[in-house]
């Protein structure tokens, strides 16, 4: 087989629709668009949201809620996935890891144990991830 005899599988793509070629093609005069009015017209197009003139949804349902600008949003890890991953656990470790996002800062939770003495550097801990690494004989070490 060569790459000039590959054709679609039979029945699979059909013929495009030839509007407006005469009255007996049954697609003829208005070629389908009905009389006059925008939608007959070429470049017509309802702006995204229109609902033919009611009241669109997004004015129907009422506004809530803020955003806090200045909330700091965190990578979190757990105790259980530090396992493994040497003496010394940094935020770069754990991005090449794939276990934390690069440019968030890294909060360690208490879930899971810690296999043994481990210093850990990240921007927050919780006080059960604190405890539990400072119980098994390692550090935490906080960044600004």
């Amino acid at each position: 087989m060569k790459l000039h005899e590959i054709s679609p599988a039979p029945g699979s793509t059909h013929s495009r629709k030839r509007v407006g070629r005469g009255t007996g093609s049954g697609l003829g005069k208005t070629s389908g668009r009905g009389h006059k009015g925008g939608q007959s017209r070429s470049g017509y197009s309802v702006r995204p949201g229109f609902e033919g003139g009611q009241m669109p949804l997004v004015r129907r349902v009422p506004k809530r809620g803020f955003t806090n600008e200045f909330r700091v949003e965190y990578s979190v890890v757990n105790l259980g996935q530090l396992a493994g991953l040497g003496a010394t656990v940094t935020p770069d470790l754990l991005v090449e890891r794939g276990l934390a996002r690069r440019g968030r800062p890294v909060k360690v939770l208490g879930s899971g144990e810690v296999g043994g003495a481990v210093t850990v550097s990240a921007h927050k801990f919780s006080r059960t991830a604190r405890e539990k690494i400072e119980s098994a004989g390692g550090r935490c070490e906080e960044l600004g």
